[in-house]
């Protein structure tokens, strides 16, 4: 009975040998160290504990100085300067009409013309009927002074004398009378030709010739709308809180407001800042606000949506760089600086003014500085970068900011 419990620990003490054995065997050598002045091996790590990651290529741009106007941009609508709905000021009818839709017209062009004959034959009358009582003035003139000498000899009685001074006066009366309806029918002679009473672009044509029209005719609405193109206003609104700054530069001189379509790769009208409403639109919060535009080549049409900028200052010698250089992050914004050994610092900077090709820095950079503009999703604090000419590919990965994890 001895024997069993003999063979069960000598059994039990071959297993231990042998698992021993297995472990130091299975241990991994030690990679050889790099000699001094060599980059490390693979898998090794930099003194800084971070592996050996091939260089990130990024695209870089130099910190400089701008002078960079202070914008303020807001959507406009375009209005015409003037707005006349052309009516008829007689009743007839449209003999002709003088224009094409959509022309431009001056001050005086003929646009419509009415059958002029029932006034041409109104003003024959009117003449007519002045000439007999210009005639009957002559007589009643001569009459007077045929009774003037025979009253004085008393040849007459003084009632017919007198009755003579009234009838002459009386015709004057009737023939100034004469000359106003015949001014009169010379009018509206006139009014049968209907001219432009402003430059500008007629639209469309809403009573063509053959129709009837009658004078200021308000439920029939107007025969064509003309809109004043040169100059133009454009009006937009702007929130309340500007209105002080925009008094105190309108007051020291005119300001800049640019315009342009979304679309329009043209540079953008420049007009002047020309109205401020006097009134703040409790609703919004904003003021309305207009600005003049000369329109030489008529670009701005009324009706139109446009962008519209406000030139309020000018930083002078501002610090700028691209707008790509601006990351954000958990602390705010921050860029990438490339420092003299080709490796990156994560630097927080505060950021002013922004505009379509650059942002100004208040703080965080100095003149002449290297920063990342493209490749920043592959970086962190430390990382060494190649510096690639522009219009290559953007590396993969993620943009790791000031607070993130590192990856």
């Amino acid at each position: 009975m001895k024997l069993v419990p003999m063979v069960i620990g000598g059994v039990a003490l071959v297993a231990i040998a042998y698992g021993g054995y297995a472990v130091l065997n299975s241990t991994t050598k030690p990679v050889p160290a790099s000699a001094p002045g060599q980059p490390p091996a693979a898998g090794q790590q930099r003194p800084g504990g971070q592996p050996n990651l091939p260089a990130a290529p990024v695209i870089v741009a130099l910190v400089k100085t701008a002078t960079v106007p202070v914008t303020l941009s807001a959507i406009g609508n375009v209005q015409a300067y003037s707005t006349v709905a052309i009516k008829s000021q007689v009743d007839g009818q449209i003999f002709e009409v003088h224009f094409r839709e959509g022309q431009t017209v001056k001050k005086g062009d003929l646009l419509f013309t009415l059958d002029p004959r029932p006034y041409e034959a109104a003003l024959r009358q009117a003449e007519a009927n002045l000439a007999k009582d210009r005639a009957l003035l002559e007589k009643a003139r001569a009459d007077l002074v045929r009774l003037s000498s025979l009253v004085q000899k008393d040849y007459t009685s003084r009632s017919s004398y007198d009755q003579a001074k009234a009838n002459a006066a009386s015709l004057e009366a009737t023939i100034k009378a004469d000359e106003a309806l015949v001014d009169q029918a010379k009018l509206k002679l006139e009014y049968t030709k209907i001219t432009a009473p402003i430059d500008g672009r007629v639209g469309s044509i809403l009573v063509n010739a053959g129709n009837l029209v009658k004078a200021n005719d308000t439920a029939a609405g107007s025969l064509v709308m003309l809109a004043q193109m040169r100059p133009i206003n454009v009006q937009f609104s702007v929130p309340e809180s500007f209105l002080a700054e925009i008094r105190t530069r309108m007051a020291a001189g005119k300001i800049v407001v640019k315009a342009a379509a979304p679309e329009d790769a043209r540079p953008p009208a420049v007009g002047t800042l020309t109205f401020i409403n006097n009134t703040v639109d409790t609703t919004t919060g904003t003021i309305v606000l207009k600005a003049a535009y000369e329109n030489d080549d008529e670009r701005l049409t009324p009706g139109q949506f446009i962008n519209v900028t406000v030139e309020l200052s000018v930083i002078a010698e501002a610090i700028v760089v691209p707008p790509a250089a601006v990351q954000i992050g958990q602390r705010g914004n921050y860029v990438f600086v490339v420092k003299a050994d080709n490796t990156v610092e994560l630097r927080l900077v505060r950021t002013g003014v922004r505009t379509d090709r650059e942002i100004v820095i208040e703080d965080g950079l100095k003149v002449g500085e290297r920063v990342v503009t493209e490749g920043q999703l592959r970086l962190r604090p430390g990382s060494r970068v190649a510096v690639r000419p522009p219009g290559g590919p953007a590396p993969p990965g993620r943009a790791v900011g000031p607070n993130d994890p590192p990856g």
